[in-house]
């Protein structure tokens, strides 16, 4: 799986919205303090963010002219570190880039000094009807079996399809943790968050104890009972 195949997979920008939003709420219910997805305000625009706390993240810029995704994989051949010209960006990520995203080329929280750090780019303008990513990237030869991703990319797959079970499993797996799959699918679908929900993903928490933050991400938050 590389950029190419990530960008006929990915859905439209409101969709894609609601997911990232989703995910970021369920992270928050887990109340680990240290989320794994989360939504936040980034200036004028909104922002999902991945990061697995080992040096892999991915940043979705939301913004009037569109969606801007810059991805980072630490362990990736592409990473401007593993290359001989140290900060060197891969060739191509970035060649078709319109000119309404090039401030995130410079944006220092993406950059290491003056250089952009990523594995992956791609974009896509409200005007536009697809997905795009840098024109005739060669991407590095398979190191083996378990590199099934050469560029980082398998990290945006749960965005592509429906989030409900791929994050049922990723919680069991991340977390050690059963959740119920009828409140993750709440969830997904932007219903109003109730307490009910909220415990059901988190017996420790409450929809009182998430309340603020869930509001914050634009989430629809059931109304308080005086």
């Amino acid at each position: 799986m590389n950029v190419y195949d990530i960008v006929g997979r990915l859905p439209s920008i409101p969709v894609l919205r609601d997911r990232c939003r989703a995910l970021a709420v369920l992270e928050l219910i887990q109340g680990t303090g240290y989320e794994y997805y989360s939504y936040t305000a980034w200036g004028d625009d909104e922002a999902a963010l991945m990061s697995n706390g080992s040096g892999d993240e991915y940043t979705i810029v939301f913004g009037e002219a569109g969606v801007f995704i810059r991805l980072f994989d630490h362990e990736s051949a592409m990473s401007p570190y593993a290359a001989s010209d140290e900060t060197a960006l891969w060739p191509g990520l970035l060649d078709g880039l319109p000119p309404e995203f090039a401030g995130h080329v410079t944006e220092p929280a993406f950059c290491d000094g003056d250089d952009l750090n990523a594995t992956a780019v791609l974009w896509r303008r409200t005007t536009d009807d697809r997905w795009h990513a840098g024109v005739g990237i060669t991407f590095p030869p398979s190191r083996g079996p378990y590199d099934i991703s050469p560029d980082g990319t398998d990290r945006l797959s749960i965005l592509c399809d429906d989030i409900v079970d791929e994050y049922v499993d990723f919680a069991s797996d991340y977390y050690e943790t059963e959740i119920s799959r009828d409140a993750v699918a709440h969830v997904a679908a932007l219903r109003p968050l109730t307490d009910d929900v909220v415990r059901a993903l988190n017996p420790e928490s409450s929809l009182a104890a998430v309340r603020t933050e869930v509001a914050a991400t634009g989430y629809p938050v059931a109304p308080a009972v005086s």
